[in-house]
């Protein structure tokens, strides 16, 4: 026998409470000397008694895809005396039903040329195993990144250098040339002033979308009103609308509110619009609508009535490699890359970007964006009045909840935590009182700007000229009519 009874003790000893590999040992010159080391059920989560039951013992979990290398492993061994020591590696399904990868060092002692024992160390390498897939997905993830690289530089490059050939011909003839009239001058300058206007245009979006990709431009989300956000983003585009005689509908309903960057989001909508501006013809009417998407997020859409992509173009939409532009209806000129941006910026507030256009029919853009959270923070040191401001505010604002804090410390750890959309104080509480929490709050997120609403009992002219003075929206003394409580905070909000 290859290994005698105190080896076989000694081995299960040595491998006793190992979790990261087992021995495996087994005789063909008896059916019942078949030895497995306790640390089998470690890796696997079976016992030596429940892997010896089955037909093929360990090999009988083995998963499918990788039977047939260790069948044909052991079909050389077997028809190849000189064939010793073979390196197997496989997955298993352990007994929880979770799939690892193993490896197996297994040696062959003959006599005679005949397999007489089998002895195999087995490691569990599903840490290793897992490490190398990613080391792989990420040298084919760059190898994609280079390939885009490449890509882009060439796009770039090209776009670039393009516009100058405009600038710099021009420039030239205004230079150069004395009897030019002043219709042409004024062609001239008007075709520089438009190159100009594009290709700054183009360099605002490059510089963005490279911003985002490295993380320079940080996310800072706010509590946004989506119509007001849209209306007032879109504004600057009325001109361009109003010269080619279209209508831009906004049909959202004013409680809808997102979590989003100002800044950023604008450009979304900016984006979009002038698209849809740029590719519809004159009369027609474009519409942006929303709505609740799903549980935690809002959907946004914007819809034209204009020259429709064609369906051999769809797929390079969003793509840096890939740059796609048309020219406008009215021969406005893109720069390419306003989609990429939308894209890059949607993905970045944890949102999803799709479309539906036909040729010569228009084009309608979605996207969803997380909707904002209707929370109201209430600072509050006595529990009857806790109690009671809440089921006030819950009866009359059903989209709402109210969390407490009893002292100011407590909130401003709440507040960090859970971004409220309001918060409303007592003046007059211990450790803290409501000046010194609305300045701490404002040092420490003094990016966000959340409405405040304080209420007092013992107010006096120069408590609230301090409130006024930090910004606070509201002051209000006690008691508090109910009605005006609902109507402060809905003037904060709304």
């Amino acid at each position: 026998m290859g290994y005698n009874k105190i080896s076989l003790s000694a081995l299960s000893d040595f491998a006793s409470g190992a979790k990261d590999f087992f021995f495996v040992y087994k005789s063909f010159n008896s059916e019942n000397d078949f030895f497995l080391s306790d640390s089998l059920k470690q890796v696997t989560g079976y016992s030596s008694d429940e892997i010896k039951a089955l037909p093929k013992n360990i090999y009988s979990i083995v998963h499918n895809d990788d039977i047939e290398l260790i069948e044909k492993t052991f079909n050389e061994i077997r028809s190849n005396p000189s064939y010793n020591s073979a390196e197997l590696i496989y997955r298993i399904k352990t007994k929880n039903n979770e799939l690892i990868w193993l490896k197996e060092l297994l040696n062959i002692e003959r006599e005679n040329g005949e397999i007489i024992n089998q002895r195999s160390v087995v490691f569990n390498i599903n840490e290793l195993k897992n490490s190398e897939n990613n080391l792989l997905k990420s040298r084919d993830s760059l190898r994609d990144l280079n390939s885009t690289k490449d890509k882009f530089i060439n796009i770039i490059s090209h776009d670039l250098r393009s516009p100058f050939t405009t600038l710099l011909g021009f420039s030239e003839i205004l230079l150069n040339e004395q009897d030019i009239s002043v219709e042409e001058k004024n062609e001239y300058l008007q075709y520089i002033y438009d190159s100009s206007k594009s290709q700054l245009n183009f360099i605002n979006c490059l510089l963005d979308w490279s911003r985002l990709q490295t993380g320079r431009i940080k996310i800072e989300p706010t509590r946004l009103n989506v119509r007001s956000i849209i209306s007032t983003a879109i504004t600057p585009l009325t001109g361009d609308a109003v010269r080619k005689n279209i209508d831009v509908k906004i049909e959202i309903p004013s409680d809808l509110f997102i979590n989003a960057d100002e800044r950023l989001i604008s450009q979304v909508f900016i984006n979009l619009t002038s698209n849809a501006i740029k590719y519809s013809n004159e009369g027609k009417d474009i519409f942006i609508s929303s709505d609740r998407f799903k549980e935690g997020m809002i959907e946004i859409v914007v819809r034209d009535e204009g020259l429709g992509i064609a369906e051999e173009n769809q797929s390079k939409l969003f793509r840096i490699d890939q740059k796609f532009s048309l020219v406008g209806t009215a021969g406005e000129k893109g720069s390419g890359l306003g989609l990429t941006l939308v894209k890059e910026i949607v993905d970045k507030h944890l949102g999803q970007i799709w479309y539906y256009s036909q040729l010569g029919s228009g084009s309608e853009f979605h996207f969803t964006i997380p909707e904002a959270r209707n929370l109201i923070l209430l600072v509050e040191d006595d529990q009857g009045t806790r109690i009671l401001y809440k089921k006030i505010i819950e009866d009359a604002l059903k989209n709402f909840d109210v969390k407490f804090a009893e002292n100011g410390y407590e909130a401003i750890r709440i507040y960090k935590e859970l971004l409220p959309t309001l918060l409303i104080t007592d003046h007059d509480m211990p450790l803290m009182n409501g000046i010194q929490l609305v300045e701490a709050i404002q040092k420490k997120e003094s990016t966000r700007n959340v409405p405040i609403i304080v209420i007092s009992a013992k107010l006096t002219d120069e408590i609230t000229r301090k409130y006024l003075k930090l910004g606070v929206d509201k002051v209000i003394a006690k008691p508090v009519d109910h009605s005006v409580l609902i109507q402060m905070i809905q003037e904060c909000l709304y």
